[in-house]
């Protein structure tokens, strides 16, 4: 079993961040980060990790809170696999049972990063005492342990949340000074959290699977030699986009690895992760299921397919994002997501991708649509075809016990969306024509008439016939031809 007898690990590092949070995410980014740091000489400090889900850490304190991520991927269509011992943890501690020694870890003034991924649910405020025991919520408990800092020595504190939420730096900061003014914790304090205490917002981006099945998991251990009850496992591809501005001397570790990004804007990265990984994901995802395709990296193992994506992604999408980004920039993301979507280490269903698939094309792809009429007032022709592939995979033939199932080459798939009652009411009503046309013009799902964009009612009907008599993959094939 991996522990620090076996593996004969000596290194100790001074305690410099606190992370609230166990999970994979932290585990397989920041920490992988701070890791690589400390085995550059880049960095000395290591982790002071806090679960908040329960009172037992003894997974944790079984291997002297080591474990391995095994990072499987490719990067410039080279294959990579690397097996790393992770060893920057210094403590684990529970909110459960060990709340006062979390608190004074405040105390010490080589913590100054505080760091965080309690899901999107724990940035919500909730009215609690936070100086009486161990407050319920995470911004609570974080306001506590600044008001302890503050008592003490008043260190400087940056404040970095990993929460999927935009702006989160900003909303767990707000969070937090509605419990200064409701627990009445004074002006005094007030004044030192505007002075010392940085709220940066941040954006995360990393497949982390989490641990390998047990047959999977055997042959890793064959492989490293020891067994490891907290394996990890990630893709090569990393990203932690933190938004600030001075903030470079509490993040020394970030020049090991340049997957850190430090800028005093970071839209560009999350407009880049929601359009050229998100929005291709969401609008392939009924196409590819219908072509045949179950897992993503079969798709782009097949020639026409990863064509297709290709340039779907670098000659509509990417000129469509709303930033003016420079063709280099987004082709050189464009390149990084295919080889995260060829990734043959990771079992990705295409079927998972189409949940929720209408609410995922209104914000993912749509404003995209609506930009490249902008930019270019014509009709983005593989745009149109996973368009019309996504209203096909929309066509419910069953309903059972509440949900809707559509169909392909005679297979039953579960149409996993809360507008399915709608579609099925549309399909069974109304012609291709009219479908095409009355879903379009359907403000309430798109918040726009997509029938006055110019030529993409007809395309995409035109589209889904063709789709109806040919096939999906015969169609995207066609365009192929042409490109």
């Amino acid at each position: 079993m991996l522990n620090r007898t076996t593996k004969n690990i000596t290194s100790e590092y001074p305690e410099k961040v606190l992370q609230f949070g166990t999970g994979v995410l932290l585990r397989g980014l920041i920490d992988y980060f701070i890791d690589k740091a400390n085995k550059k000489g880049i960095y000395n400090g290591s982790v002071v990790m806090v679960k908040t889900t329960g009172p037992d850490v003894s997974e944790f304190t079984n291997q002297d809170n080591l474990y391995t991520i095994s990072v499987r991927g490719l990067e410039n269509g080279q294959a990579i696999e690397e097996d790393i011992i992770v060893d920057c943890i210094s403590r684990t501690l529970s909110t459960k049972t060990h709340w006062e020694e979390i608190l004074k870890t405040a105390e010490n003034p080589e913590i100054q990063l505080v760091v965080s991924n309690t899901t999107e649910v724990g940035l919500q405020y909730i009215e609690e005492n936070v100086l009486v025991g161990c407050p319920e919520s995470f911004p609570g408990k974080l306001t506590a342990w600044l008001h302890k800092r503050f008592m003490t020595n008043q260190a400087e504190t940056l404040v970095v949340p990993t929460e999927l939420i935009v702006n989160n730096g900003g909303i767990l900061k707000e969070i937090v000074y509605k419990h200064v003014i409701a627990n009445n914790l004074g002006n005094e304090f007030s004044s030192w959290l505007n002075q010392k205490v940085k709220f940066c917002s941040s954006l995360v981006d990393r497949i982390v699977p989490g641990k390998p099945n047990q047959q999977e998991a055997d042959k890793l251990f064959e492989k490293i030699g020891y067994k490891d009850n907290l394996i990890i496992k990630a893709e090569v591809y990393r990203l932690w986009a933190i938004e600030g501005e001075n903030i470079e001397n509490f993040l020394e570790f970030a020049e090991a690895d340049n997957g850190v990004k430090i800028a005093k804007n970071i839209e560009k990265y999350r407009e880049l992760k929601l359009r050229l990984l998100n929005a291709p994901h969401t609008l392939l995802c009924g196409m590819a299921y219908l072509s045949g395709f179950r897992l993503v990296k079969d798709a782009l193992n097949d020639e026409m397919m990863e064509k297709y994506i290709t340039i779907l992604m670098l000659t509509e999408l990417g000129p469509a994002i709303p930033l003016n980004l420079d063709q280099k920039t987004t082709h050189r993301y464009g390149r990084e997501v295919m080889d995260r979507f060829r990734n043959p280490y990771l079992e990705h269903q295409w079927l998972s991708i189409t949940l929720q698939y209408t609410l995922k094309m209104k914000s993912r792809a749509i404003p995209l649509l609506l930009n490249y009429y902008n930019t270019f007032d014509s009709v983005p022709q593989y745009f149109a075809r996973c368009f019309a592939a996504y209203l096909l995979f929309m066509k419910v033939t069953k309903e059972e016990n509440g949900k809707f199932y559509g169909e392909s080459e005679g297979e039953s798939y579960l149409i996993n969306c809360d507008s399915a009652p709608y579609f099925k009411a549309v399909w069974e009503r109304d012609s291709t024509h009219e479908v095409v046309s009355n879903v379009l013009k359907n403000k309430d799902l798109w918040g726009y008439d997509l029938t006055t964009l110019k030529g993409f009612e007809s395309n995409v009907e035109n589209h889904l016939s063709n789709m109806m008599i040919c096939g999906v993959k015969d169609v995207a094939s066609a365009l192929n031809v042409y490109a």
